[in-house]
């Protein structure tokens, strides 16, 4: 922690500001202490994230968790997306306890990201860890980078998905969890 203090020390001292200012003293150790918070993805691992919440089950109807809110930092701006999971898959004898699939979210999305490469990384790790029949993963985001900078564009989000399985091999069944993941809940 004590390296990164005195990185955002030199970084607020770069930009031409007094790091001893009032509201700046403390800046550095809080701002390590963020940083080290909105990556901590990469000291977690899937088999711990998921601690033996794997079970045994009979159903081969698709398993679906929406909405899960993610934050993740641009890898090329360290600048935040923020946004939306959508998480489906076929079971093949096995289930994920549900708090894990969003578990399995914030690891990734904790980590200095594309979002390309985080919705890969979450669909290969459903199906490393249940070996489903098929594996869906879309994310919608907002980017800070694009928002806050260059193009400034302020109603732009981006959607990207991964297919794994049968979700890829047929289109009834991608079109099922798509049609499901868009439908209002009442």
């Amino acid at each position: 922690m004590k390296e990164m203090e005195k990185i955002f020390t030199e970084l607020i001292q770069a930009i031409g500001e007094d790091v001893n200012r009032e509201g700046l003293v403390d800046t550095p150790k809080r701002a390590a202490a963020a940083f080290r918070y909105l990556n901590s993805g990469y000291h977690q691992s899937l088999e711990n994230v998921l601690n033996n919440a794997i079970f045994e089950a009979d159903t081969e109807d698709m398993v679906i968790v929406r909405n899960i809110e993610l934050y993740s930092l641009c890898e090329h701006h360290l600048l935040p997306f923020i946004g939306k999971c959508h998480v489906g898959y076929l079971p093949s004898g096995k289930v994920i306890g549900l708090s894990k699939v969003a578990r399995i979210v914030e690891m990734y999305s904790r980590r200095l990201q594309i979002q390309e490469r985080l919705t890969k990384q979450i669909a290969d790790a459903i199906q490393t860890a249940i070996e489903p029949r098929g594996v869906a993963v879309v994310v919608e985001a907002k980017h800070l980078c694009m928002m806050m900078r260059g193009v400034e564009k302020q109603n732009s989000v981006m959607t990207t998905s991964a297919m794994l399985g049968l979700f890829r091999e047929r289109i009834s069944t991608r079109s099922e969890f798509l049609n499901l993941i868009n439908r209002q809940v009442q």
